[in-house]
C-alpha cells in the first residue's frame, strides 16, 4: 500500500468513527469529499480546523459555541425567566429545532450514575441552583431523557430547586403524534394514560 493510500485509508477509518457511518458508508462519504476536493472537502477541512480551535463550552448554559458566551444566553429577548434543563448538547439542538422554547437552556452533561461516579456536583447542579435563584427564574422545565437514571437526576434536581421560587415542570411524555398503540412499549402507554387530558 502506498502512503497516498494509507492516508485515504486513515481518512476511512476516522470517518467510520462517526455515529451513523460503519466502514462501508465511510468509504462513500470519501470517495465523494475526493471527488469534490474544491468544492467539499476543502471548505470542509478548513471548517473543521477552524471550529476545533475556537469551539468551547458556554459559561452559563453549557452549549457549545465559539464565544464565551452562547448566542442564546446573550440574547436579551430568550431572558424569559425560564431554564430548560437538558442532558446534552444534542438535547439543547434538538429542541432549538424544534423553534418552540424561546428560554435559556442549562445542559448537565449527563445524569446522576452511581456506578459511574457522577453526582451533583460532576453535572453541576449546585451551580444550577445557583442560576435559578440568580435569573430570579420563574419556571425551570425539567426536559431530561425518560430513563431510570434521567428521572432520577429530574427528581434530584426538583428537591435540589424545592426552596426557590421556581415552578418546577417536566415535558409531558405519552403516545407520539401518529403514533399507533399497538407498537408502543408498555411505559409509553402508562404515561400516556396518566397525563391524559380532556378533549
Amino acid at each position: 500500500m502506498t502512503k497516498d493510500e494509507t492516508g485515504i485509508e486513515a481518512l476511512i477509518e476516522l470517518m467510520a468513527r462517526l455515529p451513523g457511518l460503519g466502514p462501508r458508508s465511510a468509504r462513500r462519504a470519501v470517495l465523494v469529499l475526493l471527488k469534490k476536493r474544491a468544492q467539499l472537502m476543502a471548505p470542509l477541512a478548513q471548517s473543521m480546523a477552524e471550529v476545533a480551535l475556537a469551539a468551547k463550552e458556554c459559561r452559563t448554559c453549557g452549549n457549545i459555541s465559539t464565544t464565551e458566551v452562547c448566542g442564546i444566553c446573550s440574547n436579551p429577548a430568550r431572558a424569559t425567566g425560564e431554564i430548560c434543563v437538558v442532558e446534552d448538547v444534542a438535547d439543547l439542538w434538538a429542541m432549538e429545532r424544534g423553534q418552540v422554547f424561546k428560554g435559556r437552556y442549562h445542559v448537565l452533561g449527563g445524569t446522576l450514575s452511581a456506578l459511574d461516579a457522577i453526582g451533583p456536583d460532576e453535572l453541576g447542579i449546585p451551580r444550577l441552583v445557583a442560576r435559578v435563584t440568580d435569573e430570579a427564574a420563574r419556571e425551570v422545565i425539567l426536559a431530561l431523557n425518560a430513563t431510570v437514571d434521567g428521572q432520577t437526576t429530574a427528581h434530584y434536581i426538583a428537591d435540589a430547586l424545592a426552596a426557590t421560587d421556581a415552578q418546577i415542570t417536566t415535558l409531558a411524555q405519552g403516545v407520539p403524534i401518529g403514533g399507533e398503540l399497538d407498537y408502543l412499549d408498555d411505559g409509553t402507554i402508562g404515561a400516556a394514560l396518566r397525563a391524559r387530558r380532556k378533549l
